[in-house]
């Protein structure tokens, strides 16, 4: 899916379990209660992107860009969150167990160690 335009789509309850979205453009996209299960969103713009409710159990987030994000009561158990930048991100009520945030931005600037 070369040169895909996801920015700021509407993806609200996609199935995208498992899905390859690498590298890719989905700053300011709704994925509110999508279920991005197993994904591979390595190194993937998610800017300002709506995730409340979404399902990223073992999602590959590795430096992924967050910043601003929405992910109010979504559900990271087990996604692999190093090196992520969350700052500003809306974590109210997320599940993050088991998730490594080795080398991550948190919230508030932080750098998680």
């Amino acid at each position: 899916m070369d040169e895909a335009k996801l920015q700021e789509a509407n993806l609200a309850g996609a199935n995208l379990r498992e899905a390859s979205f690498v590298s890719a453009n989905l700053r300011g996209t709704n994925l509110r209660g999508a279920d991005c299960r197993e994904s591979e969103l390595f190194e993937a713009n998610l800017r300002e992107a709506s995730l409340h409710k979404a399902n990223l159990r073992q999602a590959l987030l590795v430096s992924a860009d967050l910043r601003g994000a929405d992910l109010c009561a979504a559900d990271l158990d087990g996604a692999n969150l190093k090196g992520a930048n969350l700052e500003g991100t809306n974590l109210e009520g997320t599940n993050l167990a088991g998730a490594p945030l080795a080398g991550a931005t948190m919230p508030d600037g932080s750098i998680h160690p």
